[in-house]
């Protein structure tokens, strides 16, 4: 898969198959979509082409919303690379870009710079200045342009009963179990391994504390979650914790997570880490000992939880 960073970027010397959508979360719908991009690329000796947006649109237009989002730019990137898809525009998106016709649009983006042969899109897709134009538009384009337009029906839509405002909502509320049933695979967070208070390591706990650099990526809710990483080529398991840790003070928010069987320095290393089960609420416990009887019965809860369901 080709990246371009914005539409000015692309080349390609055959025409294409375009598809358009913000893609956060890449969940079971988009990938229905994608899959039928890919065919129909396939069937029309065509280029396969996402085309999505960053800043998301929200991020820009409606900044009050302060919208958090399933993937970071970069994680979207990585996962759309193994959709079998030709070529990924990153467009940014701009309040002088929002400006642009339906006309504009069409045009100069889909059909001077990408090429556009078919365009695959919902039924209920809008585009354009204010977003004023719908699907008939594209089709009254389509015959002006020379490109055919492929319609997602709401029933097909519906069908699939997932949408990335379902994910965050699960995700916020905790529900990350049935977040990773609708993504197709574990939600995760990218960061880099920092120093924390080290208070973990006086409980025998020592923790790797995940800074996220991206403010706009959605953090779940707080609470303790079974979770595990790839290091070095290895799989480990551990649990999370997610909060402030009131039981000893804290009040910054932190992510640290506790590895199993890990004897490695993992300070200024990058790390994805996959979340797979919630344990637990965060609560401030009446005393210290009390709290490490509970991170005792959260290690035992994680182990038998991984045996269960990862035992080889």
């Amino acid at each position: 898969m080709k990246i371009h960073n914005g539409a000015n970027a692309f080349s390609s010397e055959r025409q294409t198959v375009v598809t358009i959508g913000t893609f956060d979360g890449v969940h079971a719908g988009h990938r229905k979509i994608i899959e039928r991009l890919v065919n129909a690329a396939e069937a029309g000796n065509l280029e396969s082409v996402i085309l999505t947006f960053f800043p998301h649109p929200r991020m820009v237009l409606q900044q009050e919303s302060d919208i958090k989002l399933i993937q970071t730019i970069e994680e979207r990137k990585q996962i759309l690379s193994e959709t079998g898809i030709d070529h990924l525009v990153v467009h940014p998106f701009t309040h002088q870009f929002s400006r642009l016709t339906a006309l504009e649009f069409v045009r100069d983006i889909l059909v001077n710079k990408l090429k556009a042969r078919r365009v695959i899109i919902g039924y209920d897709h809008r585009f354009g200045r204010n977003r004023t134009a719908d699907i008939t538009n594209l089709k009254e384009f389509g015959e002006q342009f020379g490109f055919e337009v492929e319609e997602i029906t709401k029933e097909e839509v519906d069908q699939v009963a997932v949408s990335s405002t379902k994910i965050r909502k699960a995700l916020q509320e905790g529900r990350v179990e049935r977040a990773n049933s609708y993504l197709q695979q574990p939600f995760s967070l990218s960061g880099t391994i920092v120093k924390g208070r080290g208070l973990g390591k006086d409980f025998n706990y020592p923790t790797a504390n995940l800074h996220i650099a991206e403010e706009y990526k959605l953090i779940p809710k707080n609470g303790v979650y079974v979770a595990r990483a790839e290091i070095e080529g290895e799989m480990y398991f551990g649990m999370m914790n997610i909060g402030t840790n009131p039981t000893v003070g804290g009040e910054e928010r932190t992510i640290e997570t506790f590895f199993f069987n890990l004897d490695k320095d993992l300070y200024g290393k990058s790390l994805t880490i996959e979340m797979l089960v919630r344990i637990r609420d965060e609560k401030k416990f009446d005393s210290v000992d009390a709290l490490k009887n509970a991170m005792k019965q959260d290690e035992a809860f994680s182990k038998q939880y991984i045996k269960d369901n990862y035992a080889e």
